[in-house]
């Protein structure tokens, strides 16, 4: 099962929140704690952050693979700083392919949004309920992207986020911990 972590708060490094903590994320990429599924999360990562003094929408960082073996985002993760941060490392959910299409968090306008868990039931059948606007924005097959479009539609028609993302995971049965930000503010479930 994928692991997440969301930060709000004042500006620090992206190498403080993945890479600085006994149990950082990138830790927990080899060596997850408390994991029931899966063995490691080595099926791509990402990292998505705020500079809202430069622009609105949030820049990320994702590649497929594991976490630990990019040099460049350590790299890159010291001189970034931020006070909003969505990040994430992956074990895909199968038949799901290990793709950098399927990590999270993936983004659409100011959104940043991360799953952890899986649908259950057909994919398929969730994705034909996406409106045609937000089906042109998937890029891959992932079950957490799906999801990130059925929000997107509700957010489209005005519902506030924590009403979103209330009634869809009312509607979508599985098991759905998710992180959805946009600057200023973040919102979660478990």
């Amino acid at each position: 099962m994928c692991r997440h972590l969301a930060y709000l708060g004042p500006p620090v490094t992206l190498a403080s929140l993945l890479y600085d903590a006994p149990h950082s994320l990138v830790h927990q990429s080899w060596a997850p704690r408390q994991q029931r599924h899966g063995t490691v999360n080595a099926d791509g990562y990402g990292v998505g952050w705020y500079a809202l003094d430069l622009q609105a929408e949030p820049a990320r960082y994702r590649r497929a693979g594991p976490m630990w073996a990019d040099r460049s985002l350590a790299s890159l993760a010291r001189v970034v700083t931020s006070g909003a941060v969505v990040a994430a490392v992956r074990s895909a959910t199968p038949p799901a392919p290990a793709e950098e299409s399927g990590a999270a968090p993936f983004v659409a306008e100011r959104w940043l949004f991360s799953l952890n868990g899986a649908i259950a039931g057909d994919v398929v059948a969730w994705r034909g309920q996406v409106s045609a606007r937000r089906q042109a924005g998937i890029e891959g097959s992932s079950d957490a992207e799906v999801l990130f479009a059925l929000l997107l539609d509700r957010l489209d028609q005005g519902r506030e986020p924590a009403k979103a993302l209330a009634d869809l995971l009312a509607a979508v049965p599985g098991r759905l911990n998710v992180v959805l930000a946009d600057g200023p503010s973040l919102w979660a479930t478990a």
